[in-house]
């Protein structure tokens, strides 16, 4: 079941999912996190989709976080399962099996921040925030903040910016690597759809494989991580896209990839 603080949208092979909660910045509360799982659930199974869209509603918020109204009457086991609840969301968006790009229209604080993180690429508004602030709290990340950021931006600045719990700027996230992409927060929309068709386009047997062989090889030592990137390489080049890149590629026209 979903409620409507999760929109669905559908443009071709892309699916926009909007957090709309904007009169509380998109906040999270359990009700969003389980309708988020559900919707990208039914993403993850759905052939058409080839990538998926993640953004807030309005131009404030991507999502500025957990409810604090919630988190402040949470006992330790109901704050173990809202952690819980967070991961799982989080793990959904890394192993969707298909890209997701996060729009960063606005704040992306806390939870906010952790899902971005667990998207595959993230494209922030120039207005953007972005920061984990728990420690002003008196709280530690719980959707993933303390092993995403310092995979993402290292360690010491990673723990820089969780001890401090500073806000940072697009461009400061973009110059550290934890954002890929700037851009005005008037052409946010446009550059989004044109990487996420362009995202799209691509071979998703092939796609799926890399953000396989991404995410588990980063676990592995660099060994073992080589036989598991030579193990997908074998298996992705029996399929029909393989076949078909290859040959549309020796006929120089392009390819026209069907998904197996």
């Amino acid at each position: 079941m979903t409620d409507e603080s999760v929109l669905t949208a559908r443009e071709g092979a892309v699916a926009t999912v909007t957090v709309n909660r904007p009169t509380v910045l998109n906040a999270l509360n359990a009700e969003t996190v389980a309708s988020l799982t559900a919707v990208l659930g039914g993403l993850a199974h759905d052939v058409d989709v080839r990538c998926v869209v993640l953004t807030g509603a309005g131009d404030r918020a991507f999502i500025a976080g957990a409810d604090i109204n919630e988190i402040a009457e949470l006992t330790p086991v109901g704050a173990r399962a809202m952690a819980d609840a967070g991961h799982r969301l989080c793990r959904l968006l890394e192993n969707l099996g298909k890209p997701v790009i996060a729009a960063v229209n606005g704040f992306a604080f806390g939870g906010g921040c952790e899902v971005a993180m667990a998207c595959t690429l993230r494209v922030a508004a120039a207005t953007a925030k972005l920061g984990q602030p728990e420690i002003g709290l008196g709280l530690i990340p719980g959707f993933g903040g303390t092993q995403r950021l310092p995979r993402l931006v290292g360690r010491g600045r990673g723990l820089e910016l969780l001890l401090t719990g500073a806000p940072i700027t697009a461009d400061e996230a973009w110059r550290i690597g934890l954002v890929n992409r700037v851009v005005p927060a008037e052409a946010l929309a446009d550059e989004v759809a044109q990487l996420a068709k362009t995202l799209a386009r691509q071979p998703p047997v092939a796609v799926r494989l890399i953000l396989e062989t991404v995410h588990g090889g980063l676990d592995m030592s660099l060994g073992e991580a080589a036989v598991y990137e030579a193990t997908a390489f074998g298996l992705v080049n029996g399929t029909d896209d393989a076949r078909e890149g290859t040959r549309a590629f020796l006929e120089k026209r392009k390819p026209r990839f069907v998904g197996h």
